[in-house]
């Protein structure tokens, strides 16, 4: 328990605040799940729905789209009914979009199996609204950092988890040559492909039934408001950007945008990277970027939590981006295997980049915090934009190694929020 109380700041007289931290700790896993999976479901549906690699590549958009679309309408909801309301409506998303996946691969309707998702990551989108303030605020607010990224640690241990339990369940396993397809009867292809889709029932409605067991969790138990008592909302509109007068929160909104985009873009290039610069097979490195480079992510969350005991968060978050600016100009000058392990470090210390940056951003910002979480969500859409400059950089120059520039000049844009950037002050 004594370690309990030094990675979260509490102490024995915040005992009010422990059932609540648990509660609300088991959502950090809820969306880690649904960004983990997607790795697994985008070859599955891929095979299942007879679907071309750009229609695959829907199933991250229509998350990415939800997250961009849905955050700042959370952040009002949040405004007007409160953290607990907007905790069970975004398990209520959540679990309705995962009750989907039943239909869908029943029907083997791909548009369907995007709506879901597309509702999952709604859903997600209200539980990371609430859940990153919620925390910062849970207790005293110097430690809300600290707070925030022990609770994300547990979502990089849903990270870690969700692909290989994904991988085991979902993936059938069974991949036939487009030869052996041809040579199928109709009533052969309609089974193969039926099985294939059936494959996401279980799973699913398994989670489906977890997510109904947590809401029932947080509806049975008292969730405090945290309500500042110097704010009086009623003064401001629902829709306002007038939260944009902290300019912590307007550089924190930068800092993740730029952060989203590094880290997506770090991941989604990995295998082919390895094959570019030392012809890695890429069995070999989807293994290495899960069992490594991913690991090493979610033991980071926990370190860094703990390093925050002695050294401040933002200068943690200084000292871990401009290490990552270094690990890739390793990557991108040198030509041989010692460049494709300095990118699997970079997830290490990309670990406690979110919710630091989240939880700086929301520094001193009261009541307002709770629209001010939601444009610092929104953010997120960073993922669907740097890779695609990666991708077009890649394509120009014939060499995916160079395209890593861009998330070296993300991490930079970090390190400079982490040094100046953060300083709460009101304009």
């Amino acid at each position: 328990m004594k370690l309990f109380y030094q990675l979260t700041g509490y102490t024995k007289n915040d005992k009010a605040y422990i059932l609540p931290f648990i509660l609300v700790t088991l959502l950090f896993f809820l969306w880690a799940f649904l960004h983990n999976t997607n790795p697994v479901l985008i070859p599955h549906l891929k095979k299942a729905c007879q679907l071309t690699d750009t229609q695959s590549a829907l199933i991250d958009s229509s998350v990415y789209i939800a997250y961009f679309v849905i955050a700042l309408p959370a952040g009002i909801f949040l405004r007007k009914f409160g953290y607990k309301n907007g905790i069970l409506f975004g398990l209520f998303l959540y679990a309705a979009g995962v009750f989907l996946f039943i239909p869908a691969a029943s029907s083997r309707s791909y548009l369907l199996f995007l709506t879901a998702l597309f509702i999952i990551a709604s859903g997600a989108t209200f539980l990371e609204t609430v859940a990153n303030p919620y925390m910062t605020m849970l207790g005293d607010h110097t430690t809300g950092a600290r707070r925030l990224n022990f609770a994300q640690s547990f979502n990089g241990v849903g990270a870690f988890l969700a692909p290989i339990l994904g991988g085991k369940f979902i993936l059938s396993g069974i991949e036939h040559t487009k030869e052996e397809l041809a040579a199928m009867s109709p009533d052969q292809m309609n089974q193969y492909l039926q099985h294939e889709s059936d494959t996401v029932k279980i799973p699913y409605l398994i989670i489906a039934i977890a997510v109904c067991v947590v809401s029932g969790l947080i509806f049975f138990n008292h969730l405090p408001e945290l309500k500042n008592e110097h704010s009086d909302e009623t003064k401001e509109p629902l829709f306002s950007t007038h939260v944009f007068k902290y300019r912590q929160l307007k550089w924190a909104v930068v800092a993740q945008f730029f952060y989203i985009g590094a880290q997506v873009g770090v991941g989604s290039f990995f295998i082919r990277f390895s094959k570019f610069v030392i012809g890695m097979p890429e069995k070999q490195a989807a293994y290495l970027w899960g069992s490594v480079a991913m690991v090493g992510f979610m033991v980071g969350r926990f370190t860094g939590t703990f390093l925050m005991r002695y050294i401040r968060s933002n200068k943690l978050l200084w000292i871990y981006a401009s290490i990552n600016v270094l690990l890739l100009v390793a990557s991108i000058f040198i030509h041989q295997s010692v460049a494709v392990y300095t990118l699997m470090g970079v997830p290490f210390f990309m670990s406690i980049m979110f919710p630091t940056i989240f939880a700086l951003g929301m520094d001193e910002m009261g009541e307002d915090a709770k629209l001010g979480a939601s444009f610092i969500i929104m953010s997120i859409v960073g993922g669907a934009v740097f890779p695609l400059l990666m991708g077009f950089i890649s394509d120009k120059t014939g060499s995916i190694q160079l395209a890593y520039c861009i998330p070296l000049l993300c991490f930079a844009v970090i390190a400079w929020f982490g040094w100046k950037g953060y300083k709460p002050s009101v304009l």
